[in-house]
């Protein structure tokens, strides 16, 4: 995402108790990179983040020439055999570390951190993401073992969104609903800005990108919404 001619991207992290978001960092570019956390990593410390060794100081705002080796160290190397393959599935031609960050979310199985590409503006223009059901494992009380509670859900399918503006734990929350029943929620780290557009407009469309019930509750089932101007 570009403002005031930067590229942005947010570094989130989960909590493994809540299994709630927190936008802890923000890696930005233009000319070189900068990074500095976020307004909830108070909020995120408090719940168990520890901050990264590279980034000590809460306050500090840090530069480089190159993409710091605690992000580019979670990429595939730019050397390796099958990188052509990689990048065609995150929709890329050559190799680019921050796009490659922002597209694939560098997720490792050894943390819980990830990138994402945020919502930083609404109604300029169309806005396009994709991002794994939030809350699905409790929403329908499925528990991770029950999938057969999906068996109406296909690729492709309908979705709609709800403002729940009394969920005690997001005042933004925006619920998803297949064929006028609750499936999970949009991810708190996207739901205040796409919260702000359903109030103002309902030119949207959500739909069903990928099912996999052989993951975790956590990425099941993928979403694309898009948001038209």
């Amino acid at each position: 995402m570009f403002f005031n001619n930067r590229e942005y991207i947010y570094l989130v992290w989960q909590d493994d108790k809540n299994r709630d978001f927190y936008v802890v960092g923000q890696l930005s570019r233009n000319g070189h990179y900068e990074f500095e956390y976020t307004g909830e990593i108070d909020k995120a410390t408090e719940n168990g983040f520890q901050l990264l060794l590279p980034f000590p100081k809460r306050k500090a705002k840090y530069k480089s020439d190159i993409l710091f080796p605690i992000f580019s160290s979670r990429l595939p190397d730019r050397k390796r055999e099958n990188i052509n393959e990689i990048l065609e599935k995150y929709n890329m031609t050559e190799y680019d570390p921050f796009v490659l960050l922002k597209n694939s979310g560098a997720k490792l199985p050894i943390d819980n951190l990830q990138f994402i590409d945020p919502i930083i503006k609404v109604g300029d223009k169309k806005i396009e993401r994709r991002f794994y059901i939030s809350g699905i494992r409790y929403q329908n009380e499925c528990q991770g073992v029950e999938c057969d509670k999906f068996k109406n859900v296909k690729v492709g399918d309908k979705l709609t969104l709800k403002l729940e503006s009394d969920n005690k734990k997001d005042k933004n929350a925006v619920k998803i609903l297949h064929d006028g029943e609750s499936i999970g929620y949009i991810p708190r780290y996207y739901s205040e800005k796409v919260s702000e557009f359903i109030r103002k407009s309902d030119k949207y469309e959500c739909k069903v990108l990928e099912i996999n019930k052989a993951k975790n509750c956590n990425e099941c089932i993928k979403a694309e919404l898009v948001l038209n101007k």
